[in-house]
Order: C-alpha cells, then structure tokens, then sequence
C-alpha cells in the first residue's frame, strides 16, 4: 500500500465525517454575515484575520487530535500491513489538512471571492494555509506523545492559548521590563518563535493594514521593510510548517503502538 492510497483513505473517511460539514458551514455563515453587515472591504478583512489567527489554530488542533487518537486501533492493524510508518503518517496528516484546507476555502474564501475581495483573498488563503498545516503537525505530535486523550486535547489547548492570547502579553513585559536595553533584535527573534504572530506580520507587511500592527509587527517591519519583511517571514511560516511535522514523524516511527 502507497502513500497515494492511504491518503486517499483517511481524506476520504475525513470528508465524510459530520465535523468537517459543521466546520465549514459555520465559517461561510460567519464569513458571509460579516462581509455582508460590515459594508467595509478593511473592517471585514479585519475580522475575518482574527478568525483565521485565532479559531483556525484552534480548530485545526483539536479535530486533528481527536482524529488520531479515534483512529488509533486502525492505525495499529495498518502498521501490520507491509507499508512503511512514514507513509502512514504522512497519509493522516496531509488528509487531516488537506480536508480543513478545502473547509477554509469554501468557507471564508470563497464568500471573499464572491464580493469582490480577490487579491485579500489570495493572501488571506496564503495565511489560513499556513497556520492549518503548522497546527495540524501540532496535533499530530502532541497526540503522538501523549497517550492519554484527555490530557493530549488539555496540553494542545495549552499550545493554543500560549500562542494566540498569552504569549503577546508575555513579550510585552519582557520589553517594558527590561526597556532600557536595545531589544530591536530580541524583538524580531521572538515574533519568530509565534506563528501566529508570524502571520499577523506577513498580512500586515504585504496589505499595509495599520491595525494589525503590534508591537512585534512594527518592529520587523522597521528592520526589515516591507518587501524583506514579507518574505522573511514567508521563510519563518515555511519552518513552523515543516519542523514540527517532522519532528512528529520521527517519534510515530519509533511509537510502540
């Protein structure tokens, strides 16, 4: 068995799972009802970057843990078949995103396109693209290292909370704490070390939308620009992406199931 067939597999099973419909139909509700009351190309941008920041991660985390951990007793009798482990990892993990990717399209691009929002639309695909396949690796390898159901969902939104709400006000009292230093680099390692923040700045530098400017923001775009900036973080988006996914294939190949 292949990589292909397996990812047809689980993609399948996953798309006609009752979630992805919920999923779906509540961001094209949410998308079109702010497009629509809003009457603002910006302020529905605006909102609509919140929901892709803050709920996507969210979401992706907690369906993709509760997907493996459900699957865990045909994962098992699949590692029994002569297929390599990596493929069967990799199978769940591009079906898991490659399915809340077609849900994030119909349901907050696709309303996009409709009124006319073309070019914010291609970019805010890039950035919900982005944080799907970087939080789906998270899941994967927080449920890979924790047995326990219960305590993997706790610790993922854990994850969650750290990046989307604390983890701002963390750098902010860093900053004014330690303000009588020059911290223009420390402040652009650490908008690195959040991809959500990562995203917040890539929107920013690539749309110029003012309101989107934190603290970390506006400093990466003072060192950087906005063309460098933009890509710089483009490169840093790639590595949240790829590292924890591998990291999380390593220790389900060395797993005992």
């Amino acid at each position: 068995m292949n990589l292909r067939k397996i990812i047809k597999y689980f993609f399948g099973d996953i798309i006609r799972s009752k979630w992805i419909v919920v999923y779906t139909a509540a961001l094209l509700v949410f998308s079109s009802g702010i497009i629509y009351f809003s009457k603002d190309e910006q302020k529905s941008l605006l909102s609509l970057m919140n929901i892709v920041m803050y709920l996507i991660p969210l979401l992706c985390m907690i369906f993709g843990s509760v997907y493996y951990y459900n699957s865990r007793e045909f994962i098992e009798m699949l590692l029994t078949q002569p297929v390599k482990r990596s493929s069967v990892f990799y199978g769940q993990y591009f079906s898991l995103a490659f399915t809340q990717m077609l849900g994030f399209i119909t349901g907050i691009i696709l309303p996009l396109l409709i009124f006319n929002f073309g070019f914010n639309s291609f970019f805010l695909m890039i950035a919900g693209t982005f944080l799907i396949f970087i939080f789906t690796g998270f899941a994967l390898l927080i449920s890979i290292l924790v047995n326990d159901k219960v305590k993997g969902i706790g610790i993922l939104i854990a994850v969650w909370l750290l990046f989307a709400v604390f983890y701002d006000g963390i750098v902010l009292f860093m900053f004014y704490y330690f303000a009588d230093y020059p911290l223009e680099k420390a402040t652009i390692i650490a908008s690195t070390l959040n991809p959500v923040d990562v995203t917040r700045t890539m929107m920013m530098l690539r749309l110029d939308i003012s309101a989107l400017f934190g603290y970390t923001g506006a400093t990466f775009k003072k060192y950087f620009g906005s063309s460098a900036g933009y890509y710089v973080s483009l490169f840093v988006l790639h590595m949240w992406m790829i590292i924890p996914a591998l990291i999380a294939r390593k220790k389900f190949n060395r797993k005992n199931f």
